[in-house]
């Protein structure tokens, strides 16, 4: 295991501000444009592209969070970046924000450690993943008035199986009891155009922005079902683009682990948006969701 201390902020300045007043300005703008309708949230379903592309959609989900409760925050984000069929672990103690400097959970990371399905991270692929950064400002500023009171615990989600999915679902579920415990899962939705190798479009009735909606709500429906076997279906079908596919699964095997015992949870979406609106087969998108899991 490495041991380096800090995780840089690579992406601020160019993905979102590096300004402290300006970043702190913007969140507070977007968080006061959403609604609190579905909280308080265990875990969350929210983007990680630029902020200027899903910043104000991203404020749905946190806006669902109770930070006086919230203790630690599991953030699952897909890798990018570098091919990876397990889950990886950050290496690091604190991870720096515009805002403050977050403390990396080291107890937790050594329980995960401890159960042998997990991997390290190191500096340069923790680095250079935006999938997880990208929510660090956002945890930072809805827990800003608990600053110090509270850990993270960045989780990198490799391309697995479904077999794997459950098997990280067993083992996070009895994080996910805690009601201290946050859970932020990471991911954009439908990358659609040539550019992603992706232009399903079956539908020529409607215009292709319109489509790719549709096909986006499906898999939100089924995920707001919190059945893990029909959201796999539905990728196996459509295979849309949905690059936080396995952290969602994740979640949702989590989710399952703990219906078995008797839970019972909710999940809604808040807020769905389109970087661009497709007309034409060379245009291209990133599709934005976010929803929060609740206990009832």
């Amino acid at each position: 295991m490495p041991n380096n201390k800090y995780r840089e902020a690579t992406h601020a300045g160019s993905w979102y501000t590096d300004c402290a007043q300006e970043l702190n300005a913007q969140l507070d703008c977007w968080l006061d444009d959403a609604t609190l309708s579905f909280g308080p949230a265990r875990a969350i379903i929210a983007p990680h592209a630029g902020y200027r592309y899903c910043g104000a959609c991203g404020a749905f989900a946190y806006r669902q969070i109770s930070p006086a409760v919230v203790k630690r925050v599991f953030i699952l984000g897909p890798s990018h970046h570098v091919r990876l069929n397990r889950c990886a672990l950050s290496a690091v103690k604190w991870c720096r924000t515009p805002l403050y400097d977050l403390p990396v959970d080291q107890g937790i990371n050594q329980e995960l450690w401890k159960t042998g399905h997990f991997k390290w991270m190191d500096q340069k692929t923790d680095e250079d993943e935006h999938s997880i950064e990208m929510h660090l400002p956002y945890v930072a500023k809805v827990m800003q008035a608990f600053e110090n009171q509270f850990t993270i615990i960045p989780v990198m989600v490799g391309s697995i199986s479904n077999e794997w999915e459950e098997k990280y679902g067993k083992i996070f579920a009895p994080y996910l009891a805690d009601p201290q415990n946050l859970f932020v899962i990471s991911s954009d939705f439908c990358h659609w155009g040539q550019r992603f190798r992706y232009t399903c479009y079956e539908d020529n009735s409607v215009p292709i922005y319109k489509w790719i909606e549709t096909l986006d709500k499906m898999g939100m429906d089924l995920i707001e079902t919190l059945n893990a076997d029909s959201f796999s279906e539905y990728l196996r079908k459509y295979n849309n683009t949905i690059c936080g596919r396995h952290p969602i699964g994740v979640l949702m095997q989590a989710v399952e682990e703990l219906k078995r015992s008797g839970y019972r949870m909710s999940f809604k979406f808040l807020k769905y948006d389109q970087s661009n609106q497709c007309s034409n087969m060379h245009d291209s998108s990133v599709s934005y969701a976010s929803g929060s899991l609740i206990f009832e």
